[in-house]
């Protein structure tokens, strides 16, 4: 098993690589940008329909207000994302070009929107005016919106990276004279569209989204199967195993049907029939990765009450709660699970058995696939209750799960504690040999005074400003939420915030120091380019340090200063920024 895991390994740079590019990056950060939308729309359509559930149903007033929400914001889903998706690749080739001719964002996302707008949606004329059809632009466009977010983009690169603009006067103010450099991109990029637009309908008679529904319908089908299940939850597990964030590379090829399966589930559900696709958030987040990838919920609770091992009981204990909401790095790198040898098997598989029992409730007992999208913070069992409608056959699942995910851990489980208890004999023994007592705290911290915070180091030469960058903003939000708790009691100048990859550009230029998590190592090149760009320093972490900083804030801060430190010094002996 260490030979494969060391193939594996070697196999990191490449996958590392992929889960770097920008146009994965630009689908990613788009949505991340659009969850507020899902889950608050999603909101609306629980309150509407869930107590018909038990025979309560709104006045038509009501549920129609209801509804009105869900269908002006998850409605047009896919002309928001065009925009998003734009905005987030528009971000990254900026880093290309000098700061002085940087590409407007707004300006991309609205020749993003109305080229979305030419490709995707059918017009229509009446007595009243002209309307457009609505069916694409919810979950059925998102293909052709991403599309769209990936070459308008380009086009602007191309005009500025080229000065392809319309240069104005010195005298001209600067306002009046970006808004003349945006004509001829906007322009071009509307018009590449609009002629697009006329030489598709032609050729097939049908807009570019509904076309591509229809190509790939084939492989929707085959995703929702057995085999496609298996590569999509498997490879999610896989690459985490590695130490690459699994999701980064997979979700932004399934959103879209994510999205669109949801969508139809529901309709389906609502007219009376059986809602009989797989493929969800729901299904990733509540089922699949049942306590964060890799089905670590149950594992989790084994270390904090099954195990003899010291170490491993104290990494469960203190897990279990982030890992019951679906944050599972503590486990991952405190245990650890990625990279580990002995739970190459399980880590891997039982993903796969968990999103195969659900399929065969789907297929064969009547349950309903997700109807409703939920925060992915809500706990597993809780979050697969309530996204399939509140049924019977979901409540035996949970419990059918919980025990499947137990009975194939338990072996490996058993194995890595054993292990893990030799060792920490072997340490005891050889403690006492040397006269160390084993039981004796050696984790010091030293704390950091406000007198050693290098304010000269940052912008504002008043407050050191951190930004922590997880890949969810789960275990960002720990450490940031500890070293603000900490500020706040020892009066330091500190104040720390805490946002998931994709969600960081806003807050980053403002920042003095970004710190990442170690699943940003695939993206800690195009990060660097980032707070380079926004005069930050970025520190990068490990595994085990970094979920060893998440919980002593005392710790964390003397690490960050540190760090800053030997930067300013120029201590060439000293750890680098970014080790």
């Amino acid at each position: 098993m260490n030979g494969i895991v060391k193939q594996i390994e070697k196999a990191q740079p490449f996958f590392k690589k992929l889960s770097a590019n920008i146009y994965l990056q630009a689908v990613r950060d788009g949505f991340i940008s659009l969850m507020p939308i899902i889950i608050f729309s999603s909101l609306f359509l629980l309150v509407a329909n869930v107590p018909n559930i038990w025979g309560f149903y709104w006045p038509t007033n009501v549920s129609d207000g209801l509804l009105k929400v869900y269908n002006y914001s998850m409605g047009v889903l896919s002309l928001m994302a065009a925009a998003n998706v734009a905005r987030a690749l528009t971000k990254s080739k900026n880093l290309k070009l000098a700061k002085i001719n940087q590409i407007p964002t707004a300006s991309v996302m609205f020749a993003a929107q109305i080229a979305f707008l030419l490709v995707a949606v059918d017009p229509f004329n009446n007595k009243l005016g002209l309307f457009f059809t609505t069916g694409y632009m919810g979950t059925k466009g998102l293909l052709a919106a991403f599309l769209v977010g990936f070459i308008v983009p380009n086009l602007y690169y191309v005009c500025f990276k080229n000065h392809i603009t319309i240069k104005m006067p010195d005298a001209v103010p600067q306002n009046i004279s970006s808004a003349f450099a945006n004509i001829i991109p906007f322009a071009l990029s509307t018009s590449v569209f609009a002629i697009f637009d006329i030489a598709f309908r032609a050729a097939t008679g049908t807009n570019l989204a509904a076309w591509i529904i229809q190509v790939l319908a084939p492989l929707f089908t085959a995703a929702d199967g057995y085999v496609g299940l298996a590569i999509i939850y498997g490879a999610m597990a896989f690459f985490w195993f590695i130490g690459i964030q699994g999701p980064s590379i997979v979700e932004p090829a399934v959103t879209a049907i994510y999205l669109s399966n949801v969508e139809a589930n529901l309709k389906m559900f609502q007219t009376g029939g059986h809602a009989t696709d797989v493929l969800a958030q729901g299904t990733q987040y509540f089922v699949a990765t049942l306590g964060g990838t890799g089905a670590t919920l149950v594992i989790t609770y084994m270390f904090a009450l099954m195990a003899k091992s010291s170490e491993l009981k104290a990494v469960g204990r203190a897990a279990a709660i982030p890992v019951s909401f679906g944050v599972n790095e503590p486990i991952l790198f405190g245990a650890p699970l990625i990279l580990n040898p002995v739970f190459f098997i399980p880590f891997l598989l039982t993903p796969i058995l968990n999103v195969w029992l659900f399929k065969f409730f789907i297929d064969h007992l009547g349950m309903n696939g997700f109807i409703y999208n939920l925060p992915w913070t809500t706990p597993g069992p809780i979050g697969l209750y309530m996204g399939t409608g509140f049924s019977i056959q979901a409540l035996i699942l949970v419990f059918l799960l919980l025990v499947v995910d137990f009975i194939f851990y338990y072996p490996f489980f058993k194995a890595y504690d054993a292990q893990k208890v030799a060792e920490e004999a072997d340490k005891a023994a050889e403690a006492k040999k040397n006269g160390v007592d084993p039981n004796a705290d050696t984790s010091a911290v030293v704390a950091t005074a406000a007198g050693d915070i290098p304010l000269g180091l940052t912008k504002d030469k008043k407050e050191l400003n951190i930004l922590v960058i997880c890949a969810g903003g789960g275990t960002s939000g720990i450490l940031a939420n500890a070293l603000n708790k900490m500020s706040k009691e020892k009066d330091l100048p500190v104040e720390a915030a805490a946002a998931a990859y994709g969600a960081h550009s806003d807050l980053l230029p403002d920042m003095d120091v970004v710190v990442l998590a170690p699943q940003m190592d695939a993206m800690r090149d195009s990060l660097k380019e980032e707070a380079d760009h926004s005069d930050v320093s970025m520190i990068t972490t490990t595994g085990k340090q970094y979920i060893d900083l998440t919980r002593h804030a005392d710790k964390a801060l003397h690490f960050i200063v540190g760090k800053l430190n030997d930067k300013q010094s120029g201590d060439t002996d000293a750890d680098p920024v970014t080790d």
